[in-house]
């Protein structure tokens, strides 16, 4: 017998679950209701609801091919009855469905769509976390007597409310702990209810593939597989000792999630930002370029442009960052990262720009011989803006502060005219990215399950 396969060799106190957490008379802690609802096909269906035409026929949502990011994004259930599938280029989806309509992505009404389904939620319980822009967990164990006690009748009539006044479909799980409320969102084909209880958990997801689990990514799954762990039950039922040697402290908070051991909270929204607090320890973005870049004024261009994003989120944040960090991709998809650590802090435009782009002309030719493709800037090492910064002898502080100063006032400009109100004069050098609004139209949100625990 193999060390994996005894691993996976139950003891008697493993096949039964956890005793139950209940009871309303105060003997103990109650039982949680969890529910995970997640919005079908939601880029799709925010389209489709816009516009009607586009109901019951094939459609997805995709970048836009000219600009070379023609990949689905997300795609309608009639695509999908075709074989499309996220992620794969247009003219591959086009094969399978020729008569496929596709539509460019329109990110700010997405983002208006999952607040207007996050203030229904909150409606319910003040305890939503978000999970990306179109899936929550709502905790209702402590308000679920004020809507009749029910959980099923409260997750239907979220659903029921999201359908007929968003005009769009939703899954939800529902279950005593996050992992599970999830999968049991997953396990729904759409528009409807899936019950993930203590009684019948071992057989509706301990039977799946354990890339199913939250948090057990493709590298992770293959690890497992290299191991003979190939269900979430093998999972739970594996050697602790045997995990922690493996994957270290990851592969017990995996086990945990297998058995319904989960006990993380839902976190606290704040209504107004529609989000709960998160520990943030870089703010990045990133382009494939309208074109190959072939030269150095091509290359600061979106390097200034992916700067200016990066370094209105840090003072959008409060923050300034130690280190800037790049990552460069050519034409065959082949890349590489290299970052520097700065003098001190900033959150200026002009230094996270700087800094950047000496780091592409210290490893790049920037000519026809060496196109580059995509870009990517980061800013990380965050402190908070309100830390003093050392002063030196040279005045290079009290520049800097100018130079936020400024920026500062430029970003209020922005806010009230659009974020193409102000250009430098580095991001013109190339006509081809003239309208490109990277802060407005390339989102980023960041997911965060672990909080400070994150493993790196």
């Amino acid at each position: 017998m193999s060390a994996a396969t005894a691993a996976l060799r139950p003891s008697p106190g493993q096949l039964a679950p956890a005793a139950p957490r209940t009871g309303s008379d105060g003997a103990g802690p109650r039982e949680r209701v969890i529910l995970h609802v997640d919005m079908n096909a939601f880029y799709a269906g925010v389209e489709q609801h816009r516009h009607p035409e586009l109901r019951g026929i094939p459609m997805a949502v995709a970048g836009d091919p000219a600009n070379r990011h023609g990949i689905i994004l997300t795609k309608s259930r009639e695509a999908k009855a075709y074989g499309v599938v996220t992620a794969e280029a247009i003219w591959e989806a086009k094969q399978k469905c020729p008569h496929l309509v596709v539509v460019p992505p329109d990110y700010p009404l997405y983002i208006k769509y999952s607040k207007l389904a996050r203030q229904i939620y909150y409606q319910y319980t003040d305890l939503v976390e978000p999970f990306g822009l179109d899936e929550s967990w709502l905790d209702v164990t402590g308000s679920l007597h004020l809507f009749g006690g029910s959980a099923r009748q409260l997750a239907t009539e979220v659903s029921e409310r999201v359908k007929a006044e968003l005009g769009l479909t939703v899954s939800v799980g529902l279950s005593w702990n996050k992992v599970f409320a999830k999968l049991g969102s997953d396990s729904d084909p759409g528009d409807g209810l899936f019950e993930v209880t203590r009684a019948n958990y071992r057989q509706v997801v301990w039977p799946r593939p354990v890339g199913d689990l939250l948090y057990v990514g493709p590298r992770t799954r293959i690890k497992l597989f290299a191991l003979g762990i190939r269900t979430i039950g093998q999972l739970a039922l594996a050697d602790p000792k045997l995990l922690r040697r493996r994957f270290g402290v990851v592969g017990e908070w995996l086990r945990s999630f297998a058995r319904g051991e989960d006990a993380s909270p839902v976190k606290v929204m704040n209504p107004e930002a529609m989000d709960v607090g998160r520990v943030v320890k870089g703010v990045g973005n990133g382009l494939t370029a309208p074109h190959d870049l072939t030269s150095e004024s091509e290359v600061k261009a979106l390097t200034y442009l992916l700067a200016e994003s990066v370094a209105q989120r840090l003072r959008d944040g409060h923050w300034r960052a130690r280190t800037i960090s790049v990552g460069v991709r050519d034409k065959d998809l082949a890349g590489y990262g290299r970052q520097m650590t700065l003098p001190r802090p900033t959150c200026a435009t002009a230094d996270v720009a700087e800094a950047a782009f000496s780091l592409i002309r210290a490893n790049e030719p920037m000519d026809a011989r060496h196109p580059i493709r995509a870009l990517h800037v980061r800013a990380s090492g965050l402190v908070s803006a309100d830390e003093p910064l050392q002063e030196d002898l040279f005045g290079g502080v009290e520049r800097q502060l100018r130079a936020e100063r400024l920026d500062a006032a430029v970003d209020e400009l922005r806010r009230r005219f659009g974020n193409l109100c102000v250009r430098r004069a580095a991001e013109l050098a190339d006509d081809a990215m003239d309208e490109l609004d990277i802060k407005r139209d390339n989102i980023v949100h960041p997911v965060g399950y672990f909080g400070d625990e994150a493993p790196a």
